[in-house]
């Protein structure tokens, strides 16, 4: 059952109601919101001024003009663009890298990690993203934050988590990579390390165990382990399609972190449902992405950032800043090149590659490598929806949706910088934030609302 809220907005009363039935949702407050304009991310269209109905943790309807049902509470945004709530299909909430990072590894417990992805989370939430995608955390953790953020216990925004990535020995999945000997060990399924397709049946059954929500595999090298190679095929094909056709088996999709060519050819031919960041995919790939239906989620912020760290004396280990220096900044052209091929792109970032609640600079890089804001927008709402198989539920402001609900002020087809400045946030029916201010909180741990009258300070 949902926790009940109290808005911290004199006018408001309560947005989001738990709801035991229908009967129960009838009698639930029904709010309408009046939008200046209306993104449409089905149909692709900026719709003028507009009505978006909601009751309980569902839009009711979306009617042009501004109409509202009798006994409403009526919340006006006449400036404003109104969009589905945001979705980031890549992201580490649970971490986030800095010039410490590494060594951090070694004094922080996962308590640690966990204490701060609450930080995160919030974070991420009031910049729009009221859906993310996890896809890699230190130890199951990103299990318990969504599970504690739909207990009501934390703000953050709706989860679907990996938990551990999967990957081969010394792989880009291996956390040992660059300790010494003693502490290094030898990782094995329950870290997340397989060497074999039995290991990786084990490990996606353990996934499903652990109640994780999807399969991230590694089968090719990354930039930020500290292993030598940021490309080279890490995971044999037979290794691959053991995890997908043992992931399907569970309902699971399976993303694939992939570099190198060689490695999103296997990962593509073994059935993934994804392929992230893609930086030297050739045409051939490209191909085969399209005839097989797979995504590609880019990482544009990722690579961006990683180039300028590079030029940073000491924020990265020498072996980690010459892969940044060398990968980061080809990935824009390789994601402007599957846009033109008509490769499948849904909006992902890396969040904690750079620091969390920055994920809508990805919009701005995707219009700079030539996709039209329009299809920006969609990549982030329908489009993920459909990634990750809950286009029922998410992706656009239409009648039986969640009532995750954002606004701009002003038109982001015209200037997508706008992303970077959202000033309203609504997810589950529930108000976090309204005219650029966070306004509400929740505490879960006493049995009681929290207290209306001053914003939350998040």
């Amino acid at each position: 059952m949902r926790l009940f809220m109290t808005a911290a907005l004199g006018s408001l009363p309560l947005l989001g109601a738990a709801s035991a039935g229908a009967s129960d949702d009838a009698a639930a407050p029904v709010t309408a919101i009046h939008c200046g304009h209306l993104i449409d991310t089905q149909a692709g269209k900026l719709m003028g001024e507009s009505t978006v109905v909601i009751r309980a943790q569902r839009i009711e309807s979306v009617a042009s003009g501004r109409q509202a049902p009798a006994g409403s509470t009526q919340i006006d945004l006449p400036n404003e663009t109104c969009l589905p709530g945001l979705i980031d299909s890549h992201t580490h909430l649970t971490m986030e890298f800095s010039p410490t990072y590494y060594s951090d590894k070694f004094r922080w417990n996962t308590a640690d990690y966990a204490v701060r992805s609450t930080v995160y989370a919030r974070r991420t939430l009031l910049a729009g993203f009221t859906t993310v995608r996890n896809v890699g955390d230190i130890a199951n953790e990103s299990v318990a934050l969504r599970n504690a953020i739909n207990a009501g216990i934390l703000v953050g925004p709706r989860m679907f988590t990996a938990g551990l990535a999967i990957g081969s020995t010394g792989g880009h999945a291996d956390w040992s990579n660059g300790y010494r000997s003693d502490l290094a060990g030898d990782p094995g399924i329950v870290q997340g390390i397989i060497n074999n397709a039995d290991d990786a049946v084990k490990a996606v059954r353990l996934h499903y165990k652990n109640g994780d929500d999807l399969i991230k595999i590694m089968p090719s090298g990354g930039v930020l382990d500290e292993s030598a190679s940021g490309d080279n095929p890490q995971l044999t094909l037979d290794e691959i399609r053991a995890v997908v056709a043992t992931a399907h088996d569970y309902g699971f999709t399976v993303a694939a972190h992939a570099h190198g060519a060689e490695a999103i050819r296997r990962a593509v031919i073994g059935g993934v449902d994804s392929i992230e960041h893609g930086t030297f995919m050739n045409d051939e790939d490209m191909k085969l992405m399209k005839e097989h239906g797979t995504w590609y989620v880019p990482t544009l912020i990722a690579g961006d950032f990683v180039a300028a760290k590079a030029k940073v004396p000491g924020y990265f280990p020498p072996q980690v800043a010459a892969k940044a220096a060398a990968i980061g900044p080809l990935i824009l052209a390789t994601a402007g090149r599957a846009y033109k091929a008509g490769v499948k792109i849904a909006f992902g970032t890396d969040a904690a590659v750079y620091p969390h609640g920055q994920n809508a600079h990805e919009f701005e890089l995707m219009v700079q490598a030539g996709m039209p804001p329009m299809f920006v927008l969609q990549a982030a709402t329908t489009h993920a929806a459909q990634l990750l198989k809950r286009d029922k539920d998410l992706g656009c402001l239409c009648a039986g949706k969640f009532a995750d609900v954002i606004a701009v002020p002003g038109n982001p087809l015209d200037d997508i910088s706008l992303m970077k400045h959202v000033s309203f946030v609504m997810k589950d029916g529930v108000l976090y934030k309204r005219d650029g201010n966070a306004v509400i909180a929740a505490e879960r741990a006493t049995g009681a609302a929290a207290a209306a009258g001053t914003p939350a300070d998040f």
